[in-house]
Parts: C-alpha cells; structure tokens; sequence
C-alpha cells in the first residue's frame, strides 16, 4: 500500500514539523473564575480534558453519539489528543484553541474531540500508528482529521495557529468537493492499521534459542552509547525495562559487556540533570545526549520502573548511591504524587504558569546567596559555570565529575563532603517550596501504580526496610477499593470518574503485582486475585491467536494486538511472563505452553530489534536459559526467603508457605519441625537443605553461573 504517495497527491497538504524550538507561553490548566466559555468537556472528570472546558472550541468527549452528530451533519472530525502534562499541547492550546478565529472555523466546519491519551490509550495507539504510516514520527499533540466513520483522513502533531487553519480549511473545501475520494484514502489508511495491528498474530512461531538471544543483543548492542550510557542518540530515554532485562542476561551469562553498559548507564542518570538533585525523582526524557537537560515532566510510569531497575542493581553492586536514590525518588512520590486514600497520581508537569522547567531551574545569583561560602564548592560538583548555562541564566544541577575526583582536588573527607551535600539538597529544597508548583495529573492509573508496587516490592527485597512492603500493599488495597470494585476492573479512576474502559495491560500488570505480593507476604490471597485477573484478562481478550487483544472492540474502535514495548512494559509480554510464573508454581503445563506460544511468536521481532521488546526478552531469558524453582517450606520460611532476596537471583520463581499447602510446589513438603529449601530444575529437585548458602551451591550444582 503506497500510503505516502496517495495522501500527498489526493490532498496536497504537507506535514509539518512535530517539534518546535523557539519557547512558548501556555495557560496552565483552567484557574480562573470567570469564563467567556464552556464546552461539553466541563462534564469530564480527566485533568487533561477539563484544562480545554473553556476553550471557545466546542469540544466533546470521545462517543458514539459525537460521531453520529458528524455523520448527520455531514462534517468531518477533529480529534485532538494529549495529556495534561504535555508542554506542546498547552502551547497549541493557547496559541490556537484559545484563539476565537480558529475556533470559529473549527465549530463551523468540524466536529472537535478532545481526548486524554492516559485514560485512552487504545485511541492514541490507533490513530498514532496511522501518523506513523504517513509521517515516519508520532508525537504529542497528536491532531487528526478524520471521517464521521472514524478513518483518519490527515493525522499530525503540532501547528502554529497559521499552519493550522491552513490544514482545517483545505480539509473542509476538499471534502466538500471530493467526499468520495476522500473516503477512498480513509479506508485504505484505516485498512493499513488494522493490518499492523494484525500482524504479530500472523507471525510464524519460532522458538526461542540461547543463539537467538544473543544475536538480539548484539544487534541491539550496536546502538550503545559507550560513553554515556543508553542508546545513541539526540535525545535519550532510560528504558528501565530494556536495561533490567539486559542486567538478567549479563548476570546469567556473566557478560560484562552487558552488565557495564547497565551500570553505565545508570551511573551518568542518577548523576545527570535527568534526575532532580533536590526534590527526588527522575524526568521523562533528556533532551540531550549526555543526560543534562531533561525534558522537566516527572510520570510515574519512569520513576516507579526505575525504583524497580536501582533496587535491583544495588543487589549486584551494593552501590549506595543506587539505595539513596530509591529512598529519595520513594520520598518525592510519597510527598508529591500521592493522594491522602493512598493512589498515586500519574503525572507533575513540566511548565509553571507556561514556563518550562522554571520550578527546577537556578541561577547563578540565587545560589551564591542560598549557599554563601559553599557556593564555589557547590559549583564545581554541579557545573553552575558560564559554559553550562541552559537557558535564560538558568543552570540545571548536572554532575559530571566522580565523587573521588572531586574530594582529591578539594582535599576534604568522604564524610565532610556527603554532610555538605545534605546541606545543600536541604538548602534548596526550602528554598524550592516557596515557588508555585507544577501542576499534577491526579488520576490513578491502575497499570501504572501496579508499576509502582513491584518497584516498592523490589525495594523491599534489596533493602529489608519495611516502608516499602508497607506502601506496595497500601497502593495495592486502594486499587481493590477504588479500580477494582466488584471484580470489575478500571483504567482510569478519578472522584466521580464516569470512566469504564480498561485494557489488557491493567489486568496483567496488577496480576504480575499481585503474584509479587504473594511471593513476599506468603498470603495467598494474593495469588487468587492473581489468577482471578489472568482468567478474566484472558477471557476478555482472547483473540484468534495466542496473543491477546489490547482492547475491546467497538464501532469506531477496533481491536488491536500489540506487542512491541513502549514507555511501559508490553502488555502482552506480561501476560506471558505471568503464565511463566503461574505455571512453574501449579505445575501448569497448559500455561507454560501459552508462555512457551506466546515467546515463540515475538522471537523473531527480538533478534531483529530486542530495543523495542525488553519485556519480551525478560521472558525469552527465562526460556532460552534453564529456569529454577526455589521453594522454601515452613516456619521461617519468610525469614530465609528474605535473605534469598538480597542476593541477585536471575531465571528463577522464589516462593514459600510457613504452612501446608496443596499447591504442586509445596505438596508434601512441610515439615512442623523444620525449614527445608528445595531446588529444582526441569522437573528435577535436589534433596532438601536448611541454609541459603547450600540452597545456592545446589544451583550451582545445576549449571546456574549467575553468582559472582
């Protein structure tokens, strides 16, 4: 299908750069009192959609009944989505939905809805795969026209006021002159996404192999940076998936390549301007090659990953760099993204008042008065020198220098300095809560604080601190009370939230989360909501193959199959991983099968381009490798499991019961008397040992190599 060419000859309009460069002011959200305007819009309960309610743009929220209203009125469809901390899209919310003209011309000749990416994911993933097929880059805004039938007939990303009514007035005149022609395109562009989305299940099945593995590896190896870490490129995101599934098979092979290209990377983020020396947390993205200048909004979806991916690694190297940035980014979602009932809201922004970046940022004046005599010092170990000035005077605190460089050259103690730095980060704060705070996207998204309970679970494990346990299991009870309400499962939960959609990743994310909570508490009712959310997830998207549909398919919505990574894990690939896990505890062959099918499917998408399938990987590890049981029974099998935990363990299920229980691990192993490890294998166990050291030696035994 020859999409490029066809669109640019039946319309005539070009696409236009997704990215501006020049700054931009914004309004930050609707605080005022007084409106000149209300849309439909004011009836929402998404951040996003009620930062538009009094744009004269009369938008609606996605429905049928919005569509019906198109198709008898014979108009085409503006959709316009975004998310409510989305820099470009206040700008083009202020430079055109604001803007009277423009939205005369866009109530006169359109029907406009607005739509939250975050409550909708399967829309956003629709129509940003068909701007992929004509454009080549998707981005935010994501603006599209399209027919009364829900075919996108043009899709972009952001326009300045100009370029925007250009495109709604050529659109408007040709399909009033040309609606046949018009829908031709749409239908061929509709059917092109819909064979994309079709495509994973078509694939052959090919099962995984150590050989195949590794060459997806190496062909994702080729785009390392060795220098700074993460792949190469102008801009940077950390995908914590990809680096946890690499720091597996580094550890399990005992590949150093791999494993210094983790710690690397790691290493230059908690040192760059990419994480918030003095709040906590990490930002989306760098726009950047080195790390320095992050793009200043903060999601949960990152620092959640990255709480996971840092406690993991400090369970290799001990860093305790890694450890106080866990507690500090812990600390900055507790104070900052957490409601008073216990869920976390999805996002902070990046703007203040239309300003980007303004409540991170210092100048050089501020912090010679802040800091007085250790101003100097200061400077040195965060760049604040007229060379690494960012914008406007303003310095983003950006350390380049290693921490024994820095104390030879000033000649001061390890402890003088880490006692100084304390006194900075606290300086600085004080100083940064007296500015107005971004705002916040407070819906709770139920995949995305699933995230953030295996990061507090694996907190847990790495450190033994009881506060993280704590919150996992508090996250955890508010999503039953409130996104899970008689078995009946949300994405999206607000106060009042009329929102009723959910996708595949909420169910498999918080049945990998529940089975997570089981394998620490040992209660398991955990693992029945576990598997109580694999049945129902499975049933609700089982599709004609054994992948799974994202969604549920609707008139103007199809179903979709997707299975590629993207900020967040593969949906899919989890629901894979869980079957794996599932399946070695029950001995459940049926669903080892289905993990087996399921890997097979993506092998060939791995070893071709594994940067875009590190949940995948995660699974096909467990699968090209031997995989191990280690099961601990009876009465301090919690404490034995906690000292398991501490240890970087790779390729295998740990799990326990201080009681006697049915389940196939555990069936006539208990002893009253005793604590018993047992480690096994491929069907095979070996006899029973009483200390975590002879329980590793017994993997040892079996070829495991992962131990250092």
């Amino acid at each position: 299908m020859k999409i490029n060419s066809l669109f640019f000859v039946l319309i005539g309009v070009l696409i236009f750069s997704s990215c501006k460069n020049q700054n931009k002011n914004e309004v930050d959200g609707i605080a005022q009192e007084d409106h000149e305007f209300t849309n439909d819009l004011i009836h929402e309960t998404s951040p996003y959609l009620l930062q538009h309610a009094h744009n004269p743009v009369d938008w609606k929220a996605w429905s049928g009944k919005v569509f019906k209203k198109a198709s008898e009125e014979n108009k085409l469809v503006v959709l316009s989505v975004g998310y409510s901390t989305c820099h470009w899209c206040h700008v083009m919310e202020e430079e055109s939905f604001e803007d009277t003209e423009v939205a005369k011309l866009m109530n006169d000749k359109f029907v406009s809805i607005k739509v939250d990416r975050e409550e909708r994911p399967d829309l956003d993933m629709v129509y940003q795969t068909a701007l992929q097929l004509v454009n080549g880059t998707g981005g935010w805004p994501m603006n599209a026209i399209i027919m009364p039938n829900g075919s996108p007939v043009f899709l972009g990303t952001y326009y300045e006021k100009e370029e925007w009514k250009n495109i709604l007035v050529k659109f408007s005149s040709e399909y009033e002159k040309n609606p046949e022609k018009m829908k031709e395109y749409a239908t061929m562009l509709a059917d092109g996404v819909q064979e994309v989305y079709e495509q994973p299940a078509k694939q052959l099945a090919n099962a995984i192999t150590p050989d195949k593995f590794v060459n997806g590896i190496k062909e994702w190896a080729t785009v390392w940076d060795k220098q700074w870490g993460g792949n190469l490129g102008q801009q940077k995101f950390i995908l914590p998936a990809n680096l946890t599934m690499l720091l597996d098979y580094a550890v399990l092979q005992q590949n150093s390549e791999a494993e210094n290209h983790v710690i690397n990377t790691l290493n230059k983020v908690i040192h760059g301007g990419i994480y918030d020396h003095v709040d906590g947390g990490f930002f989306r993205y760098s726009t950047d090659n080195t790390w320095k200048v992050p793009h200043f909004e903060k999601m949960l979806y990152d620092n959640a990953q990255l709480v996971y991916l840092l406690s993991k690694a400090y369970k290799l190297t001990e860093n305790k760099e890694y450890k106080s940035k866990v507690e500090e980014t812990f600390k900055f979602l507790k104070s900052e993204m957490r409601n008073e009932d216990g869920g976390y809201f999805s996002a902070m922004d990046a703007d203040t008042k239309g300003e980007e970046g303004v409540y991170y940022v210092w100048n050089k004046e501020e912090l010679a008065s802040l800091l007085s005599e250790d101003f100097i010092l200061f400077s040195k170990y965060f760049n604040i020198e007229d060379s690494q000035v960012w914008e406007d005077g303003n310095f983003v605190l950006n350390n380049t220098i290693s921490k024994g460089e820095f104390l030879k050259e000033f000649g001061i103690s390890e402890e003088v300095f880490d006692e100084k730095k304390e006194n900075w980060k606290s300086t600085l704060y004080k100083a940064r809560q007296k500015r107005e705070k971004p705002t916040k996207d407070f819906k709770i998204l139920t995949s995305w604080n699933a995230l953030l309970i295996d990061g507090l679970l694996e907190a847990y494990k790495a450190f033994g601190d009881e506060k993280y346990l704590t919150e996992a299991v508090s996250v955890f009870n508010y999503l039953k009370e409130n996104n899970y309400k008689d078995a009946q499962l949300v994405h999206s939960y607000t106060k009042d939230s009329k929102q009723t959609e959910v996708f595949l990743e909420d169910y498999a994310f918080l049945a990998k989360s529940a089975f997570a909570l089981y394998e620490v508490t040992l209660d398991v009712s955990y693992l029945q909501t576990s598997k109580e959310l694999m049945d129902m997830g499975s049933e609700k998207y089982k599709s004609n193959s054994e992948l799974f549909y994202y969604n549920v398919s609707s008139d103007l919505v199809p179903s979709i199959i997707n299975t590629s990574d993207g900020v967040v894990p593969s949906a899919n690939a989890i629901m894979a991983q869980n079957f794996l896990r599932l399946g070695h505890l029950e001995y459940n062959t049926d669903y080892l099968k289905k993990a087996e099918v399921m890997g097979a499917l993506i092998t060939g998408d791995f070893e071709s381009h594994a940067v875009s399938y590190g949940a995948w990987g995660s699974l096909l590890l467990q699968q090209a490798y031997p995989f191990y049981e280690i099961v601990v029974v009876g009465e301090n099998a919690k404490k034995l499991m906690s000292e398991i935990h501490k240890t970087y363990v790779v390729n295998s299920i740990i799990v326990g019961s201080t009681v006697e229980s049915d389940l196939s691990l555990f069936k006539d192993r208990y002893d009253e008397d005793d604590t018993f490890i047992y480690v096994c294998q491929n069907n095979t166990c070996k006899l029973p040992v009483k200390t975590v050291s002879d329980g590793f030696k017994q993997m040892k035994s079996f070829g495991y190599q992962g131990f250092k």
